[in-house]
């Protein structure tokens, strides 16, 4: 099958719905994913690039996102919070001829890291990459970030290598990139894998993490429309990954097997 660029569709799951990104919606995902946590290990080029004010971030995400593939905003679905912002992703780098695309640029607000929202997301778009005739699709991610490496590793990629002074920060410093790939013909064990852990969450739907504030000043802002606050709900996480007994790596996961890293704070933020 030859690959063909997929369409830009709503894709919708049983925990979130993936929609076009436009700029309407830009202040939502900047309640979302303006936080110092999503920035820190290099996000969007590092925490030097985090703009918490909404006209700032709205400046920064025109330049950033590759909006000439197919950036997606992700919401909840059902629930008390249903229908918000909590992140992003995109398809980007799309090369038809050599059946290659990237999954990257994202990131999600914290209240719902080590939850069903990165699984559910990575299925969706993934099967719509592979499903549209593409044999490798690439992820990465700054190779100082440890979570979200540990993370990619976890859904079942391979690591491929490190790109070395890959691209500036916007601190000024060199970025080294730590490049996974998933081909089409693992796919199949990928998907069972990622479908197994969303078995594994009986909740209906994702509610919010509590946070800890990160700076001395106290809070974190985020969340979409209905977001409930600064430090979001504080009612006890549905949708957390459930600990396998015994389970305390981060890197090395088999495909479907919730990491501690993902668990406990590290959701993916490639790019």
């Amino acid at each position: 099958m030859s690959a063909v660029r997929p369409h830009s569709l709503t894709l919708t799951g049983r925990f979130v719905q993936l929609q076009p990104l436009g700029s309407a919606v830009l202040p939502d995902l900047a309640r979302a994913i303006a936080h110092p946590d999503v920035f820190a290990a290099g996000y969007g080029g590092g925490p030097a690039a985090l703009h918490r004010d909404v006209d700032g971030f709205i400046k920064w995400a025109h330049d950033y996102f590759q909006w000439e593939g197919l950036p997606y905003v992700v919401r909840l679905l059902g629930g008390p919070n249903d229908g918000d912002v909590v992140g992003t992703t995109t398809l980007g780098d799309i090369d038809v001829v050599n059946e290659s695309i990237h999954l990257g640029w994202t990131a999600y607000d914290p209240r719902v890291w080590g939850t069903a929202v990165n699984a559910e997301t990575k299925l969706l778009v993934l099967g719509t990459a592979f499903e549209n005739g593409f044999g490798r699709v690439k992820i990465q991610a700054d190779a100082i970030n440890t979570r979200s490496r540990a993370t990619i590793l976890g859904i079942g990629a391979t690591f491929e290598g490190i790109l070395r002074r890959d691209r500036p920060r916007a601190d000024g410093t060199w970025r080294d990139s730590a490049v996974y790939s998933i081909l089409a013909d693992e796919w199949p064990a990928v998907r069972a894998g990622l479908r197994a852990r969303l078995d594994a969450f009986e909740e209906r739907f994702v509610t919010y993490r509590s946070l800890r504030p990160t700076s001395p000043s106290g809070t974190i802002v985020g969340g979409g429309p209905q977001g409930g606050g600064p430090q979001g709900d504080r009612r006890p996480s549905s949708g957390s990954a459930p600990r396998a007994p015994g389970a305390t790596g981060t890197t090395g996961a088999a495909p479907g097997s919730a990491t501690d890293a993902e668990r406990n704070a590290g959701a993916d933020t490639s790019q």
